[in-house]
């Protein structure tokens, strides 16, 4: 089954420090770092950057910020993923740009607008490594798929707008299986596909709505040992899971506890203590018109709101980052599979 083992993460309001502000992706090192990225209200650019800290909660600083074109600094950067070096690759959907750090975040170089490795990226969001070093970017404007060397050189893209298989409509996450199949999150068309590594079609995974299975407007995708298939199911405020063949298996809806950042922080604002103890933190009775996914799980502290990121690292953690709660929910995944 899947096991809670913590949240990590704090509300903060400030530019510096730690703390998260509207978090939407995280990546880990190859020494177990936790790497987080902050995105920011899309029409405030304070506090955009990447926090690094680890399971124990140890906060070890940050790097990049918002504002305009130099090497460290982002617009709205949208996902991140290590290679087996330990770069990592940060997509920036406005400046059309995937940047590269290494990871005590010195900036390395950048691909797409205004340079010379992969020039023609269009609102790069989604990104992962394949097993072969191979980086594979979610172009979301035109709708395809594209997957660059570990030099900058683009080596193939496939798929166009549409609705039809093999078509996208605002695509945003992606993945690699152990195999190197490519899953992609189908944001506006509310599935999940899956590929060859060639791009080649294999299947879709739910359709609209928002029963059990279905999906609206999902936003990350991640696969296990098993090839479980996990889906950030973003406008239905829950996660998903599927099984290899795309079956439903169960939904997740968070069960957070208080971070240890957030303790610590209460332990020092008394007043703000004593009003979450009278708090009950759970849905009260909402009028029928408000009873919808949204509304539910932003009156009810647990479980996840806004879970924009799911994923698994090599210790079978399930990571889920919630942007609208500000925190990281942490899952052990069962090595024999979900029950």
């Amino acid at each position: 089954m899947l096991r809670y083992l913590k949240s990590i993460g704090l509300n903060s309001n400030q530019p510096r420090g730690r703390g998260f502000n509207h978090p939407y992706d995280i990546a880990v090192s190859s020494d177990e770092r936790i790497y987080v990225l902050n995105r920011m209200y899309p029409n405030s650019a304070l506090g955009i950057r990447v926090q690094i800290c680890d399971m124990n909660d140890e906060w070890y600083g940050e790097f990049g910020e918002s504002g305009g074109d130099g090497s460290n600094q982002f617009l709205v950067p949208v996902a991140m993923d290590f290679d087996r070096n330990d770069r990592l690759y940060v997509t920036d959907e406005s400046h059309h740009q995937v940047k590269i750090f290494d990871k005590n975040g010195s900036f390395i170089e950048a691909w797409g607008r205004g340079n010379s490795k992969a020039s023609n990226l269009s609102g790069p969001s989604g990104i992962c490594v394949d097993s072969q070093g191979e980086i594979i970017v979610v172009e979301q404007y035109p709708g395809k798929i594209t997957k660059i060397s570990s030099d900058g050189e683009i080596q193939f893209s496939f798929g166009e707008n549409g609705t039809n298989n093999g078509q996208f409509d605002l695509p945003w996450g992606v993945t690699v299986d152990r195999e190197d199949n490519i899953y992609v999150a189908d944001w506006r068309n509310d599935r999940v596909q899956k590929f060859t590594m060639n791009g080649e079609f294999i299947m879709s995974v739910g359709v609209s709505g928002e029963a059990p299975g279905e999906l609206k407007r999902p936003s990350g995708v991640a696969v296990d040992r098993q090839g479980v298939i996990y889906v950030a199911d973003w406008g239905n405020e829950r996660v998903q899971i599927f099984d290899a063949e795309g079956k439903f298996i169960r939904v997740l809806q968070g069960n957070a506890d208080l971070s240890k950042w957030s303790v610590e922080w209460l332990e020092s604002n008394l007043d703000q203590y004593r009003a979450r103890e009278e708090s009950t933190l759970m849905m009260n009775d909402l009028p029928e018109h408000l009873r919808t996914p949204y509304h539910i799980a932003s009156q009810t502290e647990p479980i996840f709101w806004g879970p924009v990121s799911v994923v698994i690292d090599s210790n079978d953690r399930l990571f889920v980052t919630e942007h609208s709660r500000h925190r990281i929910q942490i899952f052990e995944l069962e090595k024999s599979g979900v029950t």
